[in-house]
């Protein structure tokens, strides 16, 4: 896991700049994705630089170094990721006469592209990867993501310089450029808790797609290519369903599951893995247990809060599967202290709450290992998510009932107060009243009147109407407005799980677990979202997914052979903290002072009323806005730190 920062001047248009030394300055601000060495390379004749922090996992060697030059001398490559079959592309490209120094999978890149070419070699691989390959014969640069949106990659042409790099305050140490922002960015971070690629928080700055490569010549705009799409994906696996029975199911998936998190167990440094004792995370350490006589090293955080902890249900798991568990519980004062470093650690606005166990954990975990395998991508790809049983529901009955009944239900619902609904569920067996009941039956009522797209997309959202709040912001439509998807995918629960692949999983998900991982130089792999595993949940028919109200059906079977349901068979549980009371309590000074209405009216970004009526009603406890807020506060302090 490494840092790749560079840029191809390609106009001369940005007065010469001088290219170490340019490229440098961009290259140290990744030192903490890798912290063990740093390198530059310089095209002086065609003005291209490339610099690379590398964090050594796989050929510790001077020969794993990049940036690098293959054999031949045509290509040089600065990547960050990991490739999980380089091996068996080695022996091919070794029967091609492919001469190799070392034993790292950058070399395996490099030399397949001198032998293969870029997008055959890419199609062949299987890992996360974020790189730029230039090509010194055909003077051509290529930046290139990984299928799923693992690895990041930004980019943006400043004074015709095409500037790219691994995070945001690369592109920020170039030499000229101006800040700007996006409004509309803004907008959509209000509603979605994150920037929706190909949007950054500032104008001109954009997110690589996921799958895409972007194409550069000398005399020609950039181009940006898609060498794997998703939707082709989604496809081909409706076109063509599993075959087999469920137990025919159940074997392939283990059988896929257990080669993906193998190659994910290479490593020359320690490796362990995130351990939340939920279905995911247990199903990738069962696995790694599988593949290794010696014990898996295995993390896990606490916390006190009531609703909040964990720990024990992962110290369960541990225990059965016999792994090395070490778990830490973290105070209210140590999460806490995390706050004032989002906005460095995220690089621009990102609100989903869940950054704050995340990095703690990270944190945690890097006092012991290098490298940590991860659960992430399995609610996606098998419904996990609550919302996808509950959007189903709204449209196997709702949608069948009349507009005046579905009218009434909403003015029913909202005869009682969000503060009253929570009391109702206080009474309810907990496997029928989820947290903030109050809140999500209010969202429910505001909806009542729409189609079930409209409802899921209701409550995948913060602020319902983001532009009313962001002063001169207009939220872009994406693909939760596409009605195109309806072709794209039949199903409705299949769909929304399609969108979300799409957008929460890149831009939300693998965001937090990326920054957060490498913000203490550890290299987090998820195993779940190998891009074949991937293809295989798309050929199933979705009851095996979403099973009797069980969402990650054929997961679950999955693990059943290695764990006892009776360790895993429970409500599901954000990973999260207590934010709402934090508003109230230890956080209100902070809070204050950022949401603050003349404050807010001067830097004249947000409409200050409507913020303020919500903290007021926040801090009365008469409704909990705690997300809402949330948003708000971390933009303010993210503006504070970056554009004071």
């Amino acid at each position: 896991m490494c840092g790749v920062a560079g840029f191809w001047d390609r106009c001369a248009n940005s007065g010469r700049l001088p290219l170490a030394d340019t490229v440098r300055s961009m290259n140290e601000t990744l030192v903490h994705r890798g912290p063990d060495a740093g390198a530059l390379w310089c095209d002086e004749a065609a003005r291209l630089a490339l610099g690379h922090r590398r964090l050594s996992i796989i050929d510790l060697s001077v020969a794993g170094a990049q940036p690098m030059v293959s054999s031949c001398g045509r290509f040089v490559i600065s990547y960050n990721g990991e490739v999980y079959n380089a091996d068996e592309l080695r022996s091919e490209l070794v029967l091609r006469h492919r001469r190799f120094r070392g034993h790292s999978d950058t070399e395996v890149i490099v030399e397949g592209c001198a032998a293969w070419g870029v997008q055959l070699t890419v199609e062949r691989l299987i890992g996360m990867f974020a790189m730029a390959l230039w090509d010194r014969q055909e003077r051509v640069l290529y930046l290139i993501r990984d299928r799923l949106g693992i690895k990041p990659m930004y980019w943006a042409e400043f004074n015709g310089a095409l500037v790219f790099g691994s995070e945001l305050k690369t592109l920020r140490a170039f030499p000229g450029w101006q800040p700007e922002l996006d409004r509309d960015a803004i907008a959509a971070l209000m509603r979605f808790t994150y920037v929706p690629g190909p949007l950054t928080i500032y104008r001109k700055i954009r997110k690589l797609p996921p799958g895409t490569m972007l194409v550069a010549r000398a005399s020609a705009a950039p181009e940006i290519r898609a060498y794997w799409t998703l939707g082709q994906v989604a496809r081909e696996g409706q076109r063509d369903r599993f075959g087999g029975d469920e137990a025919a199911a159940v074997d392939a998936l283990d059988g896929l599951l257990g080669d993906a998190v193998r190659r994910r167990m290479v490593a020359d440094v320690p490796l362990g893995a995130f351990l939340s004792g939920g279905i995911d995370s247990s199903t990738v350490v069962a696995l790694m247990q599988k593949h290794t006589a010696r014990p898996v090293r295995t993390f896990s955080i606490g916390f006190k809060e009531a609703g909040f902890d964990e720990a024990p249900h992962a110290k369960a798991v541990a225990n059965h599967l016999g792994t090395d568990h070490t778990e830490l519980y973290v105070s209210a004062e140590h999460a806490l202290e995390v706050i004032p470093r989002l906005p460095d650690i995220y690089d621009e606005p990102f609100a989903d709450p869940s950054q704050i166990p995340t990095f703690l954990v990270s944190e945690m975990t890097r006092q012991h290992v290098t490298v940590a395998l991860s659960g992430d991508g399995g609610d996606e790809l098998f419904a996990g998510y609550n919302r996808y049983i509950q959007a189903r529901n709204f449209h196997g009955h709702l949608d069948r009932l009349p507009h005046a009944l579905r009218s009434a239900a909403a003015g029913a619902i909202q005869a009682l107060s969000p503060a009253a609904w929570n009391g109702v569920g206080r009474l309810l067996p907990a496997r029928l009243s989820p947290p903030q009941l109050g809140d999500k039956l209010w969202k429910l009522a505001g909806v009542l009147g729409g189609p079930s797209d409209d409802y899921y997309r209701a409550i995948v959202s913060h602020w319902q109407e983001p532009d009313a709040i962001v002063r001169g912001g207009r939220e872009p439509k994406g693909l939760l407005w596409d009605q195109s998807q309806r072709r794209e995918v039949d199903d409705f629960g299949e769909r929304l799980q399609y969108v979300d692949t799409l957008t929460y999983l890149p831009d939300d998900i693998l965001v937090k677990v990326d920054r957060a991982s490498m913000a203490v130089s550890l290299e987090a792999r998820v195993p779940i979202i190998d891009h074949r595993i991937v293809a295989f949940s798309w050929t199933l028919p979705p009851a095996l997914k979403l099973r009797g109200g069980t969402g990650k059906w054929l997961l679950r079977k999955v693990l059943d052979r290695y764990v006892p349901k009776a360790l895993t068979d429970r409500p599901k549980m954000g990973f999260g903290v207590p934010i709402d009371a934090w508003l109230r309590g230890p956080l209100r000074g902070w809070a204050e002072a950022l949401l603050e209405e003349k404050r807010l009216a001067r830097e004249g970004v947000f409409d200050p009323r409507p913020i303020r009526k919500k903290w007021q009603e926040h801090l009365s406890g008469s409704r909990n806005w705690q997300y809402r807020l949330w948003d708000v506060l971390i933009f303010q302090a993210w503006k504070e730190r970056w554009l004071p």
